[in-house]
């Protein structure tokens, strides 16, 4: 009886192996699977306990967690300088007083029914109030001091001067805007408009000699440091506004997408999902402006409670000493920053450091082979998702050149498609009877999202239009709704989304979008220019496209490069210059008047295929020199770098 027992226990456990070879053959990752449906699953209850019982937890929430949990950790670390969770809490409670100071003054003054003109503007509850400010920790403070009042904050692109600025203000509803202390001169041009519109600024500052300006940092330095009373803050609930971060979308100036509590929440996962620990040291050199730094950087920081050291500025020559003096493991990316750090020259020692994992997207797949082989076996952990989007795709096993891992279980609660793109009309492809058709496995096509109660999508601020333009109607039947992501892309048979190419206005340079039409209507402005046509165009070893302008000349006037030059730096960020211009005498154009760009951009920027006038906009030199053949080889062999 006893061999009988043993045999059958034997081969119960020679049958197991066998399945769970024949799983591993199969499924090969099937533990990454399993992991990553438990995490995401976890986070899917969480959202939807706070749903049923009304008892939502924040970001904001998360971070009193944490302050109470471990005051003392070192949450920032910042040029040598350590902020602990307290001194975060403590420094954002100071300038949530300073508001909650002015705003109840303003209420004594309503109350005592006082005629005289109010000395200082305040904010309250449900308020939009902008910030312009470079990565430093008070970006931060100010940041969690306004959500404490209730107010959404709107982060503003650094690199935004004049009539975009003033859009942005405009599309967000603030009404105040708090300016850093190295970006003053950003608004000085354009004060007298800003405040024409009734909003007031604030500049991080103890001085300021602008008329009209308040200062800030003064005012944090006598303010209390004590808690804001629960009653002052507004009622929140899943849908509620937290943020307006900027995104060029698909055409025109930058628009302010919604990113609501719900949205915060998942970004802030993101790590976690990932495998970051609270052990973890982050860094992060992104601009806090965009999604990815603030969401999943500071966001998801304090979800696992670790400790993050931010940069005021990228740079690939202090990278990697960066990473050795504040035992990095743990960096966020772009597809641009890991292509600067392979640029630099090679040095002993490269993979002397303590990073594990990377974490972005963008990066190309020949930027990311490199990158392992000369710097070490970091898990490169790339994710898709639109700020303004309401999917995400993450590649959570390293697999090199996807932006993300699929199942029927991750379709199942956050659904896409991937429907056929006809690209000489730039749109998607109707059948007889007017419907989207899928694409078989393997095939590229338009990624599309259905907008659900669970998988909503918030839009933008400011212009309806705007966010009618994301949305596909009537997809596979009469009445259903879609979110148009404006990305082509692929999915393997063995489960991997891949990102092909991005279509309509916009083009990605320098890891940021540029909307095609923003820039057309800068260089319209020129005297000399009758007719424009930006798009961007490809070039061996970067990242994105860089920009480029077909322009008609008016009857009788010249290509003047230098005036040329000096309007573009003035009035467009350095990511939206048009490096290379083409003169035309006449443009192609569709049956509904949009200007043609794909046979422009195939035929990119190469003197010796383009018999066409080509110049090339010398930043340096402040001048547009003609794009001769010697210039052309010096671009393609980088000995001119852009």
């Amino acid at each position: 009886m006893l061999w009988v027992a043993a045999g059958a226990v034997s081969g119960l456990a020679a049958g197991a192996l066998a399945v769970l070879f024949l799983l591993a053959l199969v499924c090969p990752h099937l533990g990454e699977d399993l992991l990553f449906f438990l995490r995401a699953g976890s986070f899917g209850l969480r959202v939807c306990r706070a749903q049923l019982t009304g008892s939502l937890l924040t970001v904001l929430d998360r971070f009193a967690q944490r302050v109470r949990a471990t005051p003392d950790k070192a949450f920032l670390l910042y040029e040598g300088r350590a902020l602990t969770y307290r001194d975060v809490d403590r420094r954002s409670n100071r300038v949530a007083r300073v508001f909650l100071r002015l705003q109840l003054r303003r209420r004594e003054r309503e109350r005592d029914r006082e005629e005289e003109e109010e000395e200082e503007p305040a904010v309250k509850a449900g308020d939009a109030v902008a910030l312009l400010m470079s990565n430093e920790p008070d970006f931060v403070c100010v940041w969690f001091g306004l959500a404490k009042l209730g107010c959404a904050v709107a982060f503003l692109n650094t690199n935004i001067r004049a009539q975009a600025l003033l859009h942005c203000l405009h599309s967000s509803g603030a009404k105040t805007l708090v300016v850093g202390a190295d970006l003053v001169n950003a608004v000085e041009d354009i004060l007298p408009n800003i405040q024409e519109n009734n909003i007031s600024v604030w500049v991080m500052e103890k001085n300021c000699t602008l008329h009209g300006v308040n200062t800030l940092i003064d005012k944090i330095e006598e303010a209390s440091e004590d808690p804001v009373p629960a009653p002052w803050r507004s009622q929140i609930h899943l849908k509620s506004t937290f943020l307006y971060i900027f995104t060029s979308g698909t055409t025109g100036l930058p628009k302010a997408a919604v990113i609501t509590q719900l949205q915060a929440l998942r970004g802030s996962v993101g790590f976690w999902i990932f495998g970051v620990t609270k052990d973890d040291i982050i860094y992060v050199s992104l601009p806090l402006y965009h999604g990815a730094a603030s969401l999943i950087g500071i966001g998801g920081c304090i979800e696992l409670g670790a400790t993050l050291v931010l940069k005021k500025k990228f740079s690939a020559s202090q990278f990697w000493n960066d990473c050795r003096k504040y035992n990095i493991t743990v960096f966020q990316y772009i597809g641009e920053l890991c292509r600067y750090l392979c640029n630099q020259p090679k040095a002993e020692g490269e993979k002397d450091h303590k990073v594990r994992v990377a974490v972005g997207n963008g990066i190309r797949t020949d930027v990311w082979k490199e990158f392992i082989e000369r710097f070490g076996s970091i898990k490169i952990c790339e994710f898709y998702g639109a700020t303004e989007g309401n999917l995400c795709f993450m590649n959570y096993t390293g697999k090199l050149g996807s932006v993300g891992r699929v199942s029927f279980v991750h379709k199942r609660f956050i659904p896409y498609e991937l429907v056929k793109y006809d690209a000489q009309k730039e749109e998607a492809l109707r059948n007889e009877h007017g419907l989207c058709e899928k694409v078989n496995k393997g095939q590229t096509g338009l990624l599309i999202s259905p907008i659900t109660k669970r998988n909503p999508f918030s839009g933008y601020a400011g212009n309806k239009r705007f966010t009618d333009q994301k949305l596909m109607k009537d997809v596979f039947k009469i009445g259903d709704l879609y979110f148009n992501t404006g990305d082509l892309m692929s999915e393997s048979h063995d489960g991997f989304i891949y990102f092909r190419d991005r279509i309509g206005d916009t083009f990605r340079w320098k890891g940021e979008n540029v909307a095609t039409t923003e820039v057309a209507d800068i260089i319209g402005m020129l005297d000399f220019v009758q007719e424009v046509n930006v798009y961007g165009v490809s070039i061996p070893g970067y990242e994105g496209r860089i920009g480029m302008a077909a322009i008609i000349l008016n009857p009788g006037q010249e290509f003047d490069g230098k005036i040329f030059c000096s309007h573009i730096i003035k009035y467009l960020p350095g990511y939206a210059f048009p490096r290379f211009i083409r003169i035309q005498e006449s443009m192609e154009m569709t049956g509904t008047f949009k200007r043609k760009k794909m046979h422009l951009v195939e035929e990119g920027f190469n003197p010796m295929k383009i018999s066409e006038p080509l110049y090339f906009l010398n930043v340096s030199e402040k001048s547009c020199a003609s794009l001769t053949e010697q210039i052309f080889n010096d671009i393609l062999s980088l000995k001119i770098k852009l």
